[in-house]
């Protein structure tokens, strides 16, 4: 079986692209990160999702992106309630997060023999996050091959977004045929400490939008 290296948050679209990834018949190694944000139950989270999917191996990488902050996520910045006007950049935005994030997994897929790595983005919900962008999942390809060996020996790297073009409520109904147990998923950019989400935040807001459009009960743990 081939190996895949996938990026998982511990969120819905990370936790539906490791079970794609399984069902496409992946050894799979799970790469999360611990990187300053704001709360870490979804690492919690992440780790629940690696071992009901089935993994080969789970890594929790510790970086602190705290130390230049910028972004509500990892700096001391208000998290706003939900702004429906996609079409700017908002406080959320992490900078160069998935950038620094697939680097990783480009350095243990090296190391694994892997070629394939799969990340979450979508740039249906989250087009003005320049990172979650096809160009960029493009670009970055194109830089993995000629940053490691994989130049020199003639093959590259697959860079699979398979939820780049799919709505909320697509990734929902996809996951929910593989078995993905949505429940068990932080999505929200403001849970308290026990994992509850704000059901307030952009990310919440489109997360309930998803569920409503799917036609299928939301299984999220709301603050009271």
């Amino acid at each position: 079986m081939p190996k895949a290296v996938i990026l998982l948050s511990g969120g819905l679209d990370s936790a539906t692209c490791l079970a794609m990834a399984r069902s496409q018949g992946y050894d799979c190694y799970a790469l999360s990160f611990d990187y300053g944000q704001r709360h870490t139950c979804e690492l919690q989270a992440a780790k629940d999702i690696a071992k009901t999917i089935g993994v080969e191996k789970h890594i929790i990488v510790n970086i602190d992106l705290r130390l230049w902050g910028g972004s509500a996520l990892t700096d001391d910045i208000e998290v706003p309630d939900v702004n429906k006007n996609f079409n700017e950049i908002p406080v959320t935005y992490v900078p160069a997060r998935n950038l620094i994030f697939l680097s990783f997994a480009i350095g243990w897929s090296e190391v694994l023999e892997a070629r394939d790595i799969f990340i979450g983005v979508n740039s249906v919900d989250y087009s003005c996050y320049p990172d979650c962008r096809p160009q960029f999942i493009d670009a970055f390809r194109n830089a993995a091959r000629l940053g490691t060996k994989a130049d020199d020996e003639g093959w590259e790297f697959n860079i699979h977004a398979p939820l780049q073009y799919l709505t909320k409520s697509e990734i929902i109904q996809t996951g929910i045929e593989l078995g993905v147990d949505y429940s068990m998923t932080i999505t929200c950019y403001n849970p308290d400490d026990n994992g509850l989400a704000c059901g307030k935040c952009d990310s919440c807001y489109l997360r309930q939008k998803g569920f409503s459009d799917a036609k299928i009960p939301d299984p999220t743990r709301y603050q009271k």
